[in-house]
C-alpha cells in the first residue's frame, strides 16, 4: 500500500537515525508491545479505511495504489490482495539492502490489504459527485492519522519505506529514491489501468502535511529514550 512519512519524521534523508536498532530492539519488548501494538492495528485499520475509501470515490489513488489498481483489474486479484502481494515482492527486497523488518512491517502487509478489501465489499462508489469527492478527500486525512498512530508506535517502517531507508545507507537521498520509485510506480499503474485524477494530487500534496501535523501528536517515545531518561539501563 503507498506509505507516508513526515519530512522530519523517523527517517532522515541520509537513512536511518542514530539508535535506531537499538530503539526498535527496545519497542519490541513484551511490555512495549503491550502498549504499541494497540495503536499500530488502529493505524492500520484507518490506513486501510482511507485507501478504499478513495477507491470507492474512484477520482485517482497514491501512486502505490494506482499501481495495485492496475495489476488487480488486469488480474482479477482484489486490490487489497494485490496490494499484499506487491508488499511481499518488495519486502523481498530488504534482503540484499540489510534492512530488519519489525512487527509493523509484517502487519502493514497484511492488515492494510485485508482491511481494504472487505471495506469494498460494503462500500460502492456514489452517485453523486460531491459525495465521491467528500470521500476522495477523507482519505488522505484518514491515511494521514492512520500513519501517526503506526508510524508513531515504533515497531518498524512499512515495505516500501524500508527500501528507501536501505537504497539511503548506499548513499541515496530519500528524496530521491521515493520521487523515482513513485513516479515510475504511477506510470506503471496507470498504462495497467490504474486511476489517476484528483485523488492522485490530493494525496500527493495533501500526506506529507498532514502526516507533519499528525505523527508528532501520535507517537509513542522509543523505550531507549524512555528509560534512558528515568536512569535505567536500555535493552
Amino acid at each position: 500500500m503507498t506509505e507516508a512519512t513526515a519530512g522530519s519524521g523517523p527517517f532522515e534523508t541520509t537513512g536511518r537515525p542514530a539508535g535506531h536498532r537499538a530503539a526498535m530492539r527496545a519497542n519490541h519488548a513484551r511490555a512495549e508491545l503491550r502498549r504499541r501494538l494497540p495503536r499500530l492495528l488502529i493505524g492500520l485499520l484507518l490506513c486501510g479505511w482511507g485507501i478504499a475509501s478513495m477507491v470507492a470515490a474512484d477520482l485517482g489513488l497514491g501512486p502505490w495504489d494506482v499501481l495495485h489498481q492496475g495489476l488487480s483489474r488486469r488480474s482479477g486479484i482484489p486490490i487489497g490482495t494485490m496490494g499484499i502481494l506487491v508488499g511481499l515482492l518488495v519486502l523481498g527486497l530488504w534482503l540484499p539492502l540489510r534492512e530488519r523488518p519489525g512487527v509493523g512491517t509484517v502487519l502493514n502487509v497484511i492488515v492494510i490489504g485485508v482491511v481494504i478489501d472487505v471495506t469494498l465489499l460494503v462500500l460502492a462508489t456514489p452517485d453523486a459527485l460531491w459525495v465521491r469527492w467528500v470521500m476522495m478527500l477523507a482519505g488522505p486525512a484518514l491515511f494521514a492519522v492512520g500513519s501517526g498512530f503506526y508510524i508513531g508506535s515504533g515497531l518498524g517502517p512499512g515495505p516500501r519505506d524500508g527500501v528507501m531507508t536501505g537504497l539511503a545507507r548506499l548513499g541515496i537521498p530519500v528524496g530521491v529514491a521515493r520521487a523515482a520509485i513513485e513516479l515510475s510506480v504511477l506510470a506503471a499503474g496507470w498504462m495497467l489501468g490504474g486511476t489517476v485524477g484528483a485523488g492522485t494530487l490530493a494525496f500527493a500534496l495533501g500526506i506529507g502535511p498532514l502526516v507533519h501535523v499528525f505523527l508528532p501528536r501520535l507517537s509513542v517515545p522509543d523505550a531507549v529514550g524512555h528509560t534512558a531518561g528515568q536512569g535505567e539501563s536500555s535493552v
